[in-house]
Protein backbone atom coordinates (compact mmCIF):
# COMPACT_ATOMS: atom_id res chain seq x y z
CA UNK A 1 0.00 0.00 0.00
CA UNK A 2 1.30 3.49 -0.86
CA UNK A 3 1.77 6.20 1.72
CA UNK A 4 1.62 9.93 0.98
CA UNK A 5 5.43 10.08 1.18
CA UNK A 6 6.21 7.07 -0.94
CA UNK A 7 6.30 3.33 -0.98
CA UNK A 8 6.76 1.22 2.12
CA UNK A 9 9.91 -0.81 2.47
CA UNK A 10 10.73 -2.85 -0.59
CA UNK A 11 12.68 -5.02 1.80
CA UNK A 12 13.27 -5.02 5.53
CA UNK A 13 16.58 -3.49 6.51
CA UNK A 14 18.87 -6.03 8.06
CA UNK A 15 20.68 -5.72 11.34
CA UNK A 16 24.21 -6.89 12.12
CA UNK A 17 24.76 -10.49 11.10
CA UNK A 18 26.54 -13.08 13.18
CA UNK A 19 27.83 -15.02 10.21
CA UNK A 20 28.38 -14.61 6.51
CA UNK A 21 26.10 -16.38 4.08
CA UNK A 22 26.40 -17.04 0.39
CA UNK A 23 25.51 -14.13 -1.87
CA UNK A 24 22.39 -15.13 -3.84
CA UNK A 25 22.06 -14.81 -7.59
CA UNK A 26 18.35 -14.21 -8.18
CA UNK A 27 16.72 -12.98 -11.36
CA UNK A 28 14.88 -9.68 -11.52
CA UNK A 29 11.64 -9.33 -13.49
CA UNK A 30 12.49 -8.93 -17.18
CA UNK A 31 11.55 -5.24 -17.41
CA UNK A 32 13.91 -2.31 -18.12
CA UNK A 33 14.72 0.26 -15.45
CA UNK A 34 17.12 3.16 -14.94
CA UNK A 35 19.41 3.81 -11.96
CA UNK A 36 21.01 7.18 -11.20
CA UNK A 37 23.58 7.68 -8.48
CA UNK A 38 23.03 10.84 -6.42
CA UNK A 39 25.09 13.99 -7.04
CA UNK A 40 28.57 14.45 -5.63
CA UNK A 41 28.58 14.82 -1.83
CA UNK A 42 31.09 16.22 0.62
CA UNK A 43 31.96 12.62 1.50
CA UNK A 44 32.59 11.78 -2.17
CA UNK A 45 34.76 14.87 -2.55
CA UNK A 46 36.74 14.11 0.59
CA UNK A 47 37.05 10.37 -0.19
CA UNK A 48 35.15 9.31 2.93
CA UNK A 49 32.81 6.33 3.37
CA UNK A 50 29.27 7.68 3.79
CA UNK A 51 27.01 4.64 3.85
CA UNK A 52 23.95 5.40 5.99
CA UNK A 53 25.50 8.65 7.22
CA UNK A 54 23.70 11.68 5.78
CA UNK A 55 26.21 13.39 3.48
CA UNK A 56 25.42 16.74 1.84
CA UNK A 57 25.50 17.50 -1.88
CA UNK A 58 28.30 19.83 -2.95
CA UNK A 59 27.64 22.75 -5.29
CA UNK A 60 29.06 20.63 -8.11
CA UNK A 61 26.69 17.83 -7.12
CA UNK A 62 23.69 20.15 -7.21
CA UNK A 63 24.68 21.56 -10.61
CA UNK A 64 25.06 18.12 -12.16
CA UNK A 65 21.70 17.05 -10.71
CA UNK A 66 20.03 20.17 -12.12
CA UNK A 67 21.59 19.44 -15.51
CA UNK A 68 19.57 16.22 -15.68
CA UNK A 69 16.38 18.28 -15.66
CA UNK A 70 17.24 19.42 -19.18
CA UNK A 71 17.14 15.89 -20.55
CA UNK A 72 14.22 14.83 -22.73
CA UNK A 73 12.83 12.33 -20.24
CA UNK A 74 9.80 10.48 -21.62
CA UNK A 75 6.40 10.77 -20.00
CA UNK A 76 6.14 7.02 -19.46
CA UNK A 77 8.58 6.99 -16.54
CA UNK A 78 7.98 6.77 -12.80
CA UNK A 79 10.39 8.26 -10.28
CA UNK A 80 11.68 6.44 -7.18
CA UNK A 81 14.41 7.39 -4.72
CA UNK A 82 16.28 6.26 -1.66
CA UNK A 83 14.99 8.02 1.48
CA UNK A 84 18.49 9.36 2.19
CA UNK A 85 18.84 13.12 1.84
CA UNK A 86 21.43 13.10 -0.95
CA UNK A 87 19.24 10.91 -3.14
CA UNK A 88 16.04 12.85 -2.42
CA UNK A 89 17.71 16.19 -3.16
CA UNK A 90 19.17 14.84 -6.40
CA UNK A 91 15.73 13.56 -7.45
CA UNK A 92 14.09 16.93 -6.71
CA UNK A 93 16.73 18.85 -8.68
CA UNK A 94 16.79 16.45 -11.62
CA UNK A 95 13.01 16.04 -11.84
CA UNK A 96 11.53 19.29 -10.46
CA UNK A 97 8.02 18.47 -11.67
CA UNK A 98 7.88 14.98 -10.14
CA UNK A 99 7.67 13.71 -6.58
CA UNK A 100 9.65 10.50 -6.06
CA UNK A 101 8.21 7.48 -4.32
CA UNK A 102 10.63 6.53 -1.55
CA UNK A 103 11.84 2.95 -1.26
CA UNK A 104 13.67 1.88 1.89
CA UNK A 105 15.39 -0.89 -0.03
CA UNK A 106 17.26 1.68 -2.14
CA UNK A 107 19.31 2.96 0.81
CA UNK A 108 23.09 2.74 0.69
CA UNK A 109 24.87 -0.11 2.45
CA UNK A 110 25.42 0.28 6.18
CA UNK A 111 29.19 0.25 6.63
CA UNK A 112 29.01 0.19 10.43
CA UNK A 113 32.16 1.39 12.15
CA UNK A 114 33.79 2.19 8.81
CA UNK A 115 31.44 5.10 8.12
CA UNK A 116 33.23 8.46 7.84
CA UNK A 117 36.54 6.60 7.50
CA UNK A 118 38.73 7.01 4.37
CA UNK A 119 37.59 4.96 1.38
CA UNK A 120 41.03 3.35 1.39
CA UNK A 121 39.86 1.39 4.46
CA UNK A 122 36.93 -0.28 2.69
CA UNK A 123 36.79 -4.05 3.08
CA UNK A 124 36.24 -6.47 0.21
CA UNK A 125 32.53 -6.39 -0.61
CA UNK A 126 31.81 -9.90 0.67
CA UNK A 127 33.18 -9.07 4.14
CA UNK A 128 30.92 -7.48 6.74
CA UNK A 129 32.30 -4.52 8.71
CA UNK A 130 31.67 -4.47 12.44
CA UNK A 131 28.13 -3.24 13.02
CA UNK A 132 27.47 -3.14 9.28
CA UNK A 133 25.23 -4.83 6.73
CA UNK A 134 26.24 -8.12 5.08
CA UNK A 135 26.58 -7.91 1.30
CA UNK A 136 24.17 -10.83 0.87
CA UNK A 137 21.51 -8.97 2.86
CA UNK A 138 21.98 -5.89 0.71
CA UNK A 139 21.59 -7.97 -2.45
CA UNK A 140 18.29 -9.32 -1.07
CA UNK A 141 16.78 -5.95 -0.19
CA UNK A 142 17.88 -4.27 -3.43
CA UNK A 143 16.35 -7.12 -5.42
CA UNK A 144 13.06 -6.68 -3.55
CA UNK A 145 13.14 -2.90 -3.95
CA UNK A 146 13.74 -3.02 -7.72
CA UNK A 147 11.06 -5.69 -8.07
CA UNK A 148 8.63 -3.51 -6.12
CA UNK A 149 9.45 -0.48 -8.29
CA UNK A 150 8.91 -2.53 -11.44
CA UNK A 151 5.63 -3.91 -10.12
CA UNK A 152 4.27 -0.53 -9.06
CA UNK A 153 5.44 1.27 -12.23
CA UNK A 154 3.55 -1.31 -14.33
CA UNK A 155 3.82 -0.12 -17.95
CA UNK A 156 5.99 2.85 -16.97
CA UNK A 157 9.79 2.74 -16.81
CA UNK A 158 11.12 2.99 -13.22
CA UNK A 159 13.83 5.63 -12.76
CA UNK A 160 15.51 5.16 -9.37
CA UNK A 161 17.83 7.70 -7.73
CA UNK A 162 20.02 5.79 -5.33
CA UNK A 163 23.64 5.06 -4.42
CA UNK A 164 26.84 3.47 -5.64
CA UNK A 165 26.28 0.34 -3.57
CA UNK A 166 22.78 -0.11 -4.96
CA UNK A 167 24.08 0.05 -8.54
CA UNK A 168 26.79 -2.48 -7.65
CA UNK A 169 24.14 -4.79 -6.17
CA UNK A 170 22.05 -4.51 -9.34
CA UNK A 171 25.09 -5.31 -11.44
CA UNK A 172 25.47 -8.50 -9.43
CA UNK A 173 21.78 -9.32 -9.84
CA UNK A 174 21.96 -8.82 -13.61
CA UNK A 175 25.05 -10.97 -14.08
CA UNK A 176 27.62 -8.18 -14.14
CA UNK A 177 30.62 -7.40 -11.95
CA UNK A 178 29.94 -5.58 -8.68
CA UNK A 179 33.57 -4.56 -8.16
CA UNK A 180 35.64 -2.02 -10.05
CA UNK A 181 35.37 1.79 -10.20
CA UNK A 182 32.41 3.45 -8.49
CA UNK A 183 29.45 4.33 -10.70
CA UNK A 184 29.63 7.99 -11.72
CA UNK A 185 27.51 10.56 -9.90
CA UNK A 186 24.35 11.81 -11.65
CA UNK A 187 24.85 9.40 -14.54
CA UNK A 188 21.85 7.35 -15.74
CA UNK A 189 22.42 3.64 -16.25
CA UNK A 190 19.82 1.68 -18.19
CA UNK A 191 19.42 -2.00 -17.31
CA UNK A 192 17.48 -3.84 -20.00
CA UNK A 193 16.75 -7.55 -20.46
CA UNK A 194 17.36 -9.32 -23.74
CA UNK A 195 17.64 -12.80 -25.26
CA UNK A 196 21.26 -13.05 -24.10
CA UNK A 197 20.64 -11.69 -20.62
CA UNK A 198 20.75 -8.26 -19.03
CA UNK A 199 22.57 -5.33 -20.60
CA UNK A 200 23.84 -2.19 -18.84
CA UNK A 201 23.90 0.96 -20.97
CA UNK A 202 25.37 4.33 -20.04
CA UNK A 203 22.80 6.87 -21.21
CA UNK A 204 23.56 10.25 -22.75
CA UNK A 205 21.44 13.40 -22.83
CA UNK A 206 19.80 12.84 -26.21
CA UNK A 207 19.76 9.06 -25.96
CA UNK A 208 16.48 7.41 -26.97
CA UNK A 209 17.54 3.78 -26.71
CA UNK A 210 15.87 3.33 -23.35
CA UNK A 211 12.40 4.19 -24.66
CA UNK A 212 12.58 2.07 -27.81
Amino acid sequence: MLSTRGLPAGAALSGPACAERKVPVVSLPAKPFVLIRHGQTDANRDLRIAGRTEAQLTQAGRRSAQALSGWAWPQDMMLFASPQQRAQETARLAFPHSSPFLLEGLRERDWGQLENRPVSELLPRDQTPEGGEPWADMIDRVRMAITEAQRFAAAHVPVCVAHSGVIRAVRHLTGGAADGPSPANTTPYLFSPGPEGWRETLLEQKDTRWIA
